[in-house]
């Protein structure tokens, strides 16, 4: 877990709201075959796997809410899947250490397909009356393709945004010592 220190929670403030005005003002105003990117659960992904489990829950948690009231949909659906999309990205991250360049990628569709089933099923049992098609299969996997394709450069924004307020990670650190020239451990008599 991330120590959560006033410039890191101000950037995190700063990167809901940013986020939540691109994602309705522009993202959703531009259709890709028939369908649009969701930003927010790639922006909650990518705090789940920078900062861990807790801090992606509850930054989950303030980016459902802000999508809910500006969207002026039913109070709490987004955030409560949310939570669950950022403390599962953020378990990635504490349980194995993910450093590959295809993990965000990989997380950010998990993400996306989790955001969008769980939405469906909050929706279903709140009895929200919503006619279930093949357009809506078609949107689904649109929004996962385009999901899939932003993901990447999503999450190195998210990086550099938060790399300033961010303190090392030990665990890194000690891992470079090693791929830098220094000794392996294994080598050491």
């Amino acid at each position: 877990m991330v120590a959560a220190t006033p410039q890191l929670l101000a950037r995190l403030a700063a990167l809901v709201v940013g986020g939540v005005v691109v994602q309705t003002a522009a993202i959703s105003q531009l259709p890709v075959a028939g369908a649009n990117a969701d930003l927010s659960p790639l922006l909650v992904m990518a705090i789940g796997l920078l900062c861990g489990a807790l801090a992606g829950a509850c930054f989950g948690f303030g980016v459902g809410l802000f999508v809910d009231v500006a969207l002026l949909q039913t109070l709490g659906v987004s955030s409560l899947v949310l939570v669950a999309v950022g403390y599962g990205a953020g378990r990635i991250r504490e349980a194995r250490d993910p450093e590959g360049t295809l993990v965000p990628i990989a997380v950010g569709a998990t993400a996306t397909l989790a955001f969008s089933i769980g939405f469906a099923v909050m929706q279903f049992l709140l009895g929200v009356e919503a006619p279930v098609s093949g357009a809506l299969v078609r949107q689904v996997i649109t929004t996962l393709v385009l999901n899939t394709l932003l993901a990447l450069p999503l999450y190195v924004l998210v990086r550099r945004w938060l790399l300033p307020a961010l303190p090392d990670d030990p665990r890194r650190r000690r891992r470079r010592a090693y791929t830098t020239g220094g000794l392996s451990p294994l080598s050491r008599t």
